[in-house]
């Protein structure tokens, strides 16, 4: 049976209020997928305090292609783990519009998590340009090319994030998402059937508690990467409820 997973992505959101409020709210919630909380750096050993008693694991946002060195403002994969990160994300579309990240870079960083023991939560999609011109499966395609080559299926997660649907409000229809995941699990299948059968795949960009569990009621969707919603405790529980056990 396949994994079933919500990640909130706080990117650069939230404070140590706000780590204290989703954790009480977590701890008296029902939810029958795991759930994992990347907030930004500073906040990462204070919301592993607060988590150690509950079954809410923690994740970083992402990691250095470096695991040590003169390299300021840089965060190891290993640095990840000591401080009690379970999971992390890689390639997400803003790391790769924003501080142009490539294929080859996301690929050494997801071996380098994977070393530490770390399973890398890898980020594909296209932008609305590249849909439009009907190219969706061969951008996520050459994403995922990149990285399972060599990877450790054990510990691997696949979100597909649609770029034009983060932050914007837009949303991919459920028959849309569905298509991409059952397309994402295939191509997998021609690396490794058992592991594809097995890979989490979560959908991100502009999950609501409205539309939620429709997605998520999708076959091979099996979970979520929440970015706005996850850092209103109501809405985040309500996403996290969604969620087929």
């Amino acid at each position: 049976m396949r994994q079933s997973l919500v990640i909130a992505n706080w990117k650069l959101n939230g404070n140590l209020k706000l780590v204290d409020d989703m954790v009480s709210a977590l701890a008296s919630a029902r939810c029958s997928a795991d759930v994992v909380i990347c907030p930004p750096a500073p906040y990462l050993a204070a919301l592993e305090t607060a988590t150690q008693r509950l079954n809410i694991e923690v994740g970083g946002q992402n990691c250095s292609v470096y695991s040590n060195g003169a390299y300021t403002g840089e965060i190891a994969a290993e640095m990840l783990a000591e401080v009690g990160c379970k999971y992390v994300l890689l390639g997400h579309s803003e790391r790769r519009a924003l501080f142009a990240e490539d294929d080859t870079l996301i690929a050494k960083k997801v071996q380098l998590a994977q070393q530490a023991g770390l399973t890398a939560v890898l980020c594909v999609g296209e932008t609305l340009q590249q849909r439009e011109a009907g190219k969706t499966l061969d951008v996520v395609k050459a994403q995922l090319s990149a990285v399972l080559n060599d990877v450790d299926f054990n510990r691997l997660v696949v979100a597909y994030e649609p770029v034009w649907a983060i932050g914007t409000g837009e949303t991919a229809t459920p028959e849309q998402a569905q298509e991409v995941h059952a397309a994402i699990r295939q191509y997998v299948a021609t690396f490794n059937t058992d592991a594809a059968s097995k890979l989490a795949l979560l959908y991100g960009g502009s999950v609501k508690p409205e539309n939620a569990e429709i997605l998520f009621a999708q076959d091979d969707i099996d979970g979520g990467l929440i970015g706005g919603a996850s850092l209103n405790t109501d809405q985040f529980l309500a996403i996290c409820s969604a969620v087929k056990g």
